[in-house]
């Protein structure tokens, strides 16, 4: 079986969620592949810098950028490499014309209800996504080219089918956390080290709910929240004009992963106040270091973090504030902090790369 990956959403700065799904996703398959004869697994990208990306031994093919007016014919582009199954890791993958079976991706619907696009996307994509998104009959057309569509979590597979956004089959083949985490003696060891510093990973935009956070702060003396992620200079004027007085709140504007991991490693915890998601990277992330989580009660959190984390309503900051000081309990923050290191270790990429290679044979074998 040819199987060509759609590697082409690869940003080559910084990761953005899907960018860092296809990274450890196309990762981990070719570690599976690796040994094994009956697959050939090749690598579509558009930038020559994604090569860095690819893992050594790939095979790699060029074509059109995802965002370029040429993605409608990316089909013929592919039909040169003759595959068998195609897997791309979101939904708007040319096909005009393909002669391969194809395996689509939706993360989530997030922005059916939250429709205001990536600010990073050229003004023509942000146009056409606010348009895309305002009734479901295009994602409905998008998702039915495909012969089969996968997602990210159970909590999204659901929301899919509620809407019947597709006639295919469903499967879910799942994010996972970046690595299998830090010992459990390291992760307990640091809990007598932990400070009073709040870690939020994310952007700005408005369902992400960072003001909830900001106002949770009044409550948090001697606490101090950190916001690593890029921000614009406008979007922290108008959060910085919401930090209560004499809350501490500090601006990073962008850390480097190793900067992520060493704040991850000392804080009282990672804390997110999102009104949707399609996973919770950062949760898995803070758990891979031993961090305690807050987050707010969404039916995807749950699925991640289970009994792992701490919950609280999206626009309750007296009780996102309630649930970081419970985590002065040695005994509270000793048994979230192991149980987030079990749930990461409960489903790893190598079994997302399972979940794929099985569903490129079963189109395969379709003929």
């Amino acid at each position: 079986m040819r199987l060509l990956f759609d590697a082409r959403y690869i940003r080559t700065d910084h990761h953005d969620g899907i960018s860092r799904y296809s990274t450890q996703l196309l990762a981990a398959t070719a570690r599976l592949v690796a040994a094994d004869p009956r697959v050939r697994l090749c690598a579509l990208i558009s930038d020559p810098a994604q090569r860095a990306f690819v893992p050594e031994g790939v095979a790699v093919l060029r074509g059109p950028s995802v965002t370029s007016a040429a993605e409608v014919l990316a089909a013929q582009y592919v039909n040169r490499y003759a595959p068998d199954v195609v897997f791309s890791p979101m939904q708007t993958m040319g096909s005009l014309g393909r002669r391969y079976r194809l395996v689509l991706t939706l993360h989530d619907l997030i922005y059916y209800e939250h429709p205001q696009p990536p600010g990073d996307l050229p003004l023509p994509v942000q146009w056409g996504w606010r348009a895309y998104h305002r009734a479901w009959w295009p994602q409905r057309l998008t998702l039915n080219r495909a012969d089969a569509v996968a997602t990210v979590s159970l909590t999204s597979r659901e929301q899919i089918l509620a809407h019947r956004l597709t006639t295919r089959d469903v499967r879910v083949i799942a994010n996972a956390a970046p690595s299998s985490g830090i010992p459990e003696a390291e992760a307990l060891a640091r809990l007598e080290t932990r400070g009073t510093n709040l870690v939020y990973m994310g952007s700005f935009l408005p369902y992400k709910n960072v003001a909830a956070l900001l106002r949770a702060m009044a409550h948090l003396p001697g606490h101090t929240l950190h916001l690593l992620s890029r921000i614009s200079p406008a979007r922290e004027a108008e959060l910085r004009a919401q930090v209560p007085p004499g809350a501490r709140v500090v601006f990073h504007r962008g850390v480097t992963e190793d900067e992520y991991r060493e704040l991850l490693g000392s804080c009282a915890a990672l804390v997110t106040a999102s009104r949707a998601e399609g996973y919770g990277l950062p949760l898995v992330e803070a758990f891979a270091q031993g961090a305690p989580v807050v987050c707010s009660e969404l039916p995807i959190f749950r699925e991640v973090a289970g009994d792992a984390a701490g919950y609280a309503p999206a626009d309750d900051a007296a009780a996102f504030a309630a649930r970081v000081r419970e985590l002065t309990d040695p005994a509270l923050a000793r048994e979230r902090v192991l149980a987030g290191l079990h749930r990461i270790r409960e489903h790893t990429w190598q079994d997302s790369a399972r979940e794929l290679l099985a569903l490129a044979q079963e189109l395969h074998q379709r003929g």
